[in-house]
């Protein structure tokens, strides 16, 4: 049984209505962890399709800035959005599902926000609704200001990313504990540790954006040591 429609039938029963809470409960151990992961990026993307008012967005292609979709599998993920959309569960109540099955303070919820980010921006803009939409589910993760910002400086552009921000560092800290953080946030952007927190193989293109953020904040910071 692929992914695809593992995720299906785990959409179609809260289409149907049942509970949320009885659908997370199933997905909260591997390896049904990363049909959680993948239906949350899902629902709680369709969901925010609708802040920016651009009800018409191809949900689906934005999907692919977070995910590899098999040509065979198309019309499976198109099903499962058609299906969040149709869910009556408002995104709040999601998120607060999500955050129950992960654990506050886990990395898949960062690894999620980045998802959503990457939706976000998949039409080139980011509008304030959806900004919105990002800050409250940001805080229903439990994440702090300094992580949010971390993130939309990653991915929203506008001004050059602070590179201090990408890597949740403090200008005031030594350089050798930047640099812990640095490795720190390399390890943890590793294919084998995101698996393991229930990112699917499917998303594994967000490590490669990610890996070269980080290390391009981290030259950054470097030249900028080097220059004062």
């Amino acid at each position: 049984m692929s992914i695809w429609t593992r995720i299906t039938e785990a959409v179609s029963a809260l289409a149907k209505g049942e509970p949320l809470a009885h659908v997370f409960d199933r997905l909260r151990t591997p390896p049904e962890r990363t049909v959680g992961f993948t239906i949350a990026v899902i629902a709680l993307g369709a969901k925010m399709a609708k802040a920016d008012g651009q009800v018409t967005r191809d949900e689906v292609a934005a999907f692919r800035e977070v995910f590899h979709i098999p040509p065979d599998e198309e019309a499976a993920a198109a099903r499962v959005f058609n299906l969040a959309r149709q869910d009556v569960a408002g995104f709040e109540d999601y998120a607060q599902r999500v955050r129950s099955m992960f654990g506050q303070g886990h990395g898949s919820l960062c690894d999620l926000m980045e998802g959503l980010f990457h939706i976000a921006m998949a039409d080139g803009t980011y509008h304030p609704g959806e900004d919105a939409f990002l800050r409250r589910v940001s805080e229903i993760f439990g994440l702090g200001e300094g992580e949010f910002r971390g993130l939309k400086a990653r991915f929203v552009p506008g001004a050059d990313p602070n590179p201090y921000e990408v890597l949740g560092a403090d200008p005031a800290m030594e350089m050798q504990e930047i640099r812990q953080l640095w490795r720190e946030l390399v390890r943890e952007t590793h294919p084998d540790r995101m698996l393991a927190r229930g990112v699917p193989e499917e998303a594994m293109r967000m490590a490669e954006a990610r890996l070269i953020a980080i290390n391009r904040a981290w030259e950054e910071i470097n030249e900028i040591r080097k220059s004062s």
